[in-house]
């Protein structure tokens, strides 16, 4: 009987992860940075969308959707090994690479960067196995193209 049970449990959770796509993990870590200084401007919602159209090629009603269930799945988020997990497992160094040159470029939509902000994209950054050298080498690429 605690064997069927345990079963079911690992089947659950085995179902609520897969639920999370490579695109969503990339919606839910973007959407972070949105929301980490907790002053959501329009700069960084046109940010987030914008740097998605770079992770993502669909349609404005998809991207739509995508967006928004991006800001719930972050919402409802423990912690974000979770998104970091998938895209370990289905990105390469480049794609993570990106994904940390987009996280930048939200961040400093508002023209200021929230110790927050910072802080979060360097736990995303370790989570994804990003160098530190290459963490702070897409922060400059990004404030220095902001000037």
């Amino acid at each position: 009987m605690l064997k069927a049970f345990l079963q079911l449990f690992e089947d659950t959770q085995a179902k609520k992860a897969s639920s999370v796509t490579v695109e969503l993990a990339t919606a839910a870590l973007l959407s972070e940075i949105v929301n980490a200084d907790n002053k959501v401007t329009q700069s960084e919602q046109e940010e987030y969308k914008k740097q998605m159209r770079r992770h993502v090629n669909i349609d404005e009603q998809a991207m739509a959707l995508l967006l928004e269930k991006g800001e719930e799945t972050a919402e409802e988020a423990i912690d974000l090994v979770k998104f970091t997990k998938i895209l370990n497992a289905h990105c390469d160094a480049e794609e993570k690479r990106d994904v940390i040159r987009s996280l930048w470029a939200i961040a400093y939509a508002d023209d200021s960067l929230a110790p927050l902000e910072e802080s979060t994209i360097r736990q995303v950054a370790d989570l994804l196995y990003v160098p530190h050298s290459q963490f702070i080498k897409t922060k400059l690429e990004v404030s220095e193209g902001r000037d």
